[in-house]
Formats: C-alpha cells, structure tokens, sequence
C-alpha cells in the first residue's frame, strides 16, 4: 500500500550519492545558488528554484572519547551525539554470519553504519569546515562561437555539456535544455569580477564508498589507521575508541596539498599552474591525536585546537587551510564537561552529554545586563525591571521550569540576527569570539530593543511574560501525513533542552510553526549512544521519538519522554540478547 513519491526505479549508482566519501553538496567552496542561477538563466527567465532566505541558528554535532585513564572500569567509552533533522538517522544493525557485527546510525540510503559501533570499536563522525573543495577564477577568451580559458600561458577550450530536465507544468511533461561549460578544475558555477568561477572537489568516490563500508570491519585503532588511508572522507571529522582502550581523532580525511602561501577560502587564479592541487596530505600529515595523556577527546564541529584540552594539536604545526574551524560554544562546554575530574562510567557520560548549561549566555548576558542597568531610568525600557531580575538570578542551565531560558532564548535568537545581518561580509568562524566583540561595541538600543519585543510578544501570545520554557518549547511527532501541522492543541512534551547553538551538548532546535504560539522541535539530537569496549561492548542510546515510523505501532512514540529526559535504553548488541527479546522474526519474502 506504500507508493514511492518521487523515484520509482533504482539505479545501481544512486548510493554514489549518498555516502560520507562523496557529498558534494557542502563543499561549495562558496559559491552561492544566485551565482548559479544568475549564470545560467537569461534575464526575466522563469525560474523552478528560488532560494529561501531564512534566519538559521548554527547548529551541529558532538563526538567524545574517554580512555581509561578517565573511566571507572578502565575500558574506553565513545559518545555518538550527531545532531541532525528528527527521524533522519535511524538505528540499525548489521550483522551477518560472516563476521559482521556493526551498531549504529545510517542516513536514509546508506547501506553502511555510519556512525556507530562494532565489536572492536566505534566511530562518530561530525561534519567537518577541512576545505575539501575550492574556486577558481578563469579568465575567459571568446573568439567567434569559440571559448576559450587561460592556463600556463596558453588557451584551453571550455568544456560544453548539453543538459536537458524534464519537469511538469500545468499536468503536462515539458522539457528545458541548456549547455553548460567546465574547464579542467570543475564546472563552471558562476561569474564575478569578469571572471569565471569553476568548482574543484572530489564528487561520486569509489573509493569513498569503499572506506564507508570497511570501516564497520575494522578491529581496533590500527585497522582503523589503515582505513583513513583510503582519504576519501571529505566531510567529517572522526572521534575514535577501542576495546584495547585507545582514543584518536582525525580532523577531516580528504585534504588536497597547496601553495600555502594562498587564502583559500577565496577564489585563487586558475591561470597558473602552481595553484593546482598537489597529490593529498598523508593522514599522519592531517590534524590527528592518538591516546592524548589528558585521557579525554571532544568535537563538536569546533576547532581541532581544543580537542583534548592542553594536549592539543598546536595551530602554528598546520596550513591554514587544514583547520578553518573556529570554536564555537559548545566546543567550550565540552571540554568543560569532559576535564572535571572523576571516573566516568556510561551513565556519566551520558549525563555530560544531556549538560544543560548554555554556555553562550556567560559570554552574552553580561553585556546585556550592564547595558540595562546604565539604563534602567529610559522610559523605553520600563518594561525590563522584571525580566533583568530574572536573568541576573539565573545559572545559565536551561531547563522546563526556567523562566529564564524563555526569556533568554527568545532575545538571543532576535539578536543573533541583527549580528549575523550586521557581520554577513564579515567571515569569521569564531563564533565565540566574534560573538563577544559585538556585545562589547553594542549600543544600549542594539542589546536593549530586541528584549523589549521579546517582553510584547510573549505577553501578547501567552498573556504574560513569565512563561517557563517547558510551557512553550515542545515535542510534538507528526504522523507523516503530507498535510499535518503542528498543533498548539494536539499532545505535546514538555523539553527542557535548547538549541546547540546557544552551548548545549544535548540539542533541541524549536521554533513557533505556522498557525502556533508554542515551539516545537524539528532539529538536534537524533541518534545517541554511549558505548564502553571491554571484553564484551556494553552500550546504552536513544532515539527521538520512536523508532518505528508507523503511528500505529507502539514504537511510534515510546522512546519520546525518555528522549526530553536523557533516560537511555540497553542496546542488545549480541545475537543472543536480540534472539531473547525479539517481538518478532521473519525470512524475507515469508
């Protein structure tokens, strides 16, 4: 009774696609939809795609590795936490009769783990800013119906490809042709300056195929070394641990060699040869650490820098190019979290990683308050008194009963904003650092006016300020039906968890839907798991929600509570323990 909404034949080289060795599709090297479209349409031409300008928070997610120095057993622990749209990485397991044993995460048409577990070892994978791919500018000769680019000092001809789509227009199949144009470093994605801008980047990898899949194989840390060998992993970062007790961690896998003398983050001159790339740095020339003495390592989409505290990669040992990440908040908390000092066992670990405190307003609150209290006599923020009482009381967690993370919350989002408005030619990746620059040359009016609107809305809304962010923020599954919404008056979960944007490892991303007064939450964590290797693998995780998607079934939803709550389930891993608590079995076609 099911029935495919958009492809209804399969081709053998649709998985090329989809895996973490081939996604061609973050690693722009920044080049824009307008600037494609731009180039490629004419002058008032009726387009299918229009980009949507939106006001996203960052977001992301966390990899932790714990050694035994650090662990009350001994053993090493890994904690998966990638944070992703709801219901977008189910868990699976693999296993089979010729050894493979894999636990994990997958993303809708892997047929790999991607971020999980075997018997030997587990990864987790957070996306990584490496810079995989990059621009360049051609200067382009047009002769006659010839063109032609410059390279080393002669002219090349611009590769033409005619492409043709067919789509469908009042009922009816239409067909749209055009050429487009590459040169020897990519396709051509726009122009700027006068100049052509081609794409350079490794896209549809055999070979990252292969790595994908014999990961869940390997058998401990040198195993895994020989795997990253295959360099094919353009997108992630890896946060590793063994059952022989050993951490490591990789930022990125696939790096392209260059003239380091360059900015790569702009479009360089693809008219001279020395800008080529050169061949790919060997993974002991990436950013790694194996076994740091601190016994601990951290990701979270964050500089490579902090990783493991003091035992850290040192920034000066690298090109620049190797580690454009800057920190960002939950970087901070993660190593806040993680060098306390005790003895952590699986379920420390998991309540490090449902930490709470946004770190963001330890660096954001202070300023506001100070702006408030030079203030606190304009008429234009009468409204503040009360609010600002809150705040100053607060210990920056967030949680259901707080009213303060209501407040707090909603004004950062409205501020964030006008930062991200105020700063959008400024390209810093410190999040954290750019973040209290401009607190600190802030106006009272650019701190005070967004709390202001916060303190109308809500009483607009909600009839009062003081809500607690429990009231408002929520957890509501859909159904899947093409025309559910969100439903203020359909049941709901109270959340105390916030978006990782503002410091929070275990993240909630919500917003007010169409037609609703309250938040739900769409984003964040999805698949979680923390894993101990001993002699034998115990592990614990959880899924938002439920992981059967059919409203019908009794795992629709039975995992949601325990999800606003960080309360983790046993993960049966051996064939035995799945064989005694199965529901039920079948063969397929039986």
């Amino acid at each position: 009774s099911v029935k495919p909404q958009l492809l209804n034949r399969f081709k053998p080289w649709y998985p090329l696609l989809w895996t973490d060795g081939s996604i061609g599709a973050i690693s722009t090297g920044g080049a824009t939809d307008q600037e494609l479209i731009d180039f490629y349409s004419k002058p008032g031409e009726q387009l299918a795609y229009k980009p949507v300008e939106k006001e996203e928070l960052p977001s992301g997610s966390n990899g932790f590795a714990i050694s035994g120095k650090k662990t009350a057993s001994g053993n090493a622990i890994l904690y998966i936490n990638p944070h992703v749209t709801f219901y977008f990485r189910p868990e699976i397991q693999m296993q089979s009769r010729e050894g493979l044993n894999a636990y994990g995460a997958v993303t809708w048409g892997q047929f790999f783990i991607y971020q999980g577990f075997n018997q030997y070892c587990g990864w987790m994978h957070t996306s990584s800013a490496v810079d995989v791919a990059d621009l360049y500018e051609e200067t382009i000769i047009k002769k006659k119906d010839q063109i032609f680019y410059r390279y080393n000092n002669q002219l090349k001809s611009v590769g033409r490809k005619p492409m043709t789509f067919r789509y469908l227009k009042n009922g009816k199949l239409e067909t749209k042709s055009f050429m487009t144009y590459y040169t020897q470093h990519g396709p051509v994605m726009g122009e700027r300056n006068g100049k052509w801008i081609t794409l350079k980047a490794n896209n549809r990898s055999l070979d990252g195929l292969i790595q994908s899949w014999l990961r869940t194989k390997t058998k401990g840390l040198e195993d895994y070394k020989k795997n990253m060998n295959y360099k094919s992993n353009t997108s992630n970062n890896t946060v590793f641990a063994d059952n022989k007790g050993n951490i490591a961690y990789w930022h990125g896998n696939f790096i392209p060699k260059r003239n380091d003398s360059l900015d790569w983050s702009k479009a360089v001159d693809g008219s001279i040869a020395a800008n080529e790339w050169r061949g790919l740095h060997s993974v002991n020339e990436s950013i790694h650490l194996y076994n740091p003495a601190n016994g601990w390592i951290q990701n979270c989409n964050s500089t490579p820098f902090t990783a493991a505290g003091n035992q850290s990669p040192k920034r000066e040992a690298y090109p620049a190019y190797m580690a454009p990440d800057g920190e960002n908040f939950r970087g901070i908390n993660a190593v806040r979290v993680l060098e306390k000092p005790q003895k952590f066992t699986l379920d420390k670990v998991i309540d490090a990683g449902y930490d709470r405190y946004l770190s963001a307003f330890a660096v954001m609150l202070p300023g506001l308050i100070k702006s408030y209290d030079s203030h606190a006599t304009d008429t234009a923020f009468n409204s503040l008194a009360e609010p600002i009482a809150v705040l100053k009381q607060w210990d920056y967690y967030s949680s259901e009963t707080s009213v303060a993370t209501t407040i707090a919350i909603d004004w950062a989002q409205r501020f964030m904003n006008q930062m991200q408005r105020a700063l959008k030619d400024y390209d810093d990746p410190e999040q954290v650092a750019k973040t209290k620059r401009y607190i600190e040359k802030a106006s009272a009016n650019q701190l005070l006016d967004p709390l202001v609107s916060t303190i109308r809305d809500l009483k607009t809304k909600f009839g009062k300020w003081d809500i607690p962010w429990g009231e408002i923020n929520r957890y509501q599954r859909l159904t899947g039906k093409v025309d559910e919404v969100f439903d203020d008056n359909k049941p709901s979960l109270p959340v105390g968890m916030a978006a990782s944007t503002w410091g929070a490892l275990p993240s909630f991303v919500s917003r007010p839907m169409p037609g609703t007064k309250k938040r739900y939450g769409f984003n964040g964590n999805s698949f979680i798991c923390a894993v101990e290797f001993g002699t034998k693998v115990k592990a614990k995780s959880l899924l938002a929600g439920g992981v059967n998607r059919r409203v019908d079934s009794k795992h629709f939803g039975d995992q949601a509570e325990m999800y606003t709550k960080g309360i983790f389930k046993d993960v049966l891993f051996y064939k035995e323990d799945v064989v005694k608590n199965a529901e039920r079995t079948y063969h397929p076609g039986e």
